[in-house]
């Protein structure tokens, strides 16, 4: 497993912040789990791009920085869902916001996003 070599900069809320979201599907595994999207086939289904090894990398993190819990039916073959806690859900208005902000911008951001890899 992946050591950090280097302590992260925690000085203040946007570091905490970041450091909890850094992730290229964080943000998007927590949104698509508030909106019901519970089991791992389903997240996965809903996020075509990544991996199945990131994915469960990235759930983990949330885990671990407590924004969901996971629960293991002890059902064969294993069942397995993720939720949101209430700490997880206090972040949800947050991201929302930064979608209401995205969507009137998406063509600008769009824009500079593809200027800036075709550089």
């Amino acid at each position: 497993m992946y050591e950090r070599k280097v302590i992260p900069n925690l000085k203040c809320g946007l570091d905490l912040i970041g450091e909890v979201l850094y992730g290229k599907w964080k943000i998007r595994l927590l949104w698509f789990i508030n909106q019901g999207y519970k089991r791992p086939s389903e997240l996965l289904r809903k996020i075509p791009d990544a991996s199945r090894r990131v994915l469960n990398l990235q759930l983990k993190e949330l885990e671990d920085h407590e924004l969901i819990t996971k629960k293991i039916y002890p059902v064969v073959p294993p069942k397995v869902e993720y939720s949101l806690t209430d700490f997880g859900i206090s972040l949800i208005p947050v991201i929302s916001a930064l979608g209401y902000w995205g969507d009137p911008n998406d063509e600008r951001l769009r824009r500079l996003i593809l200027r800036r890899l075709s550089s």
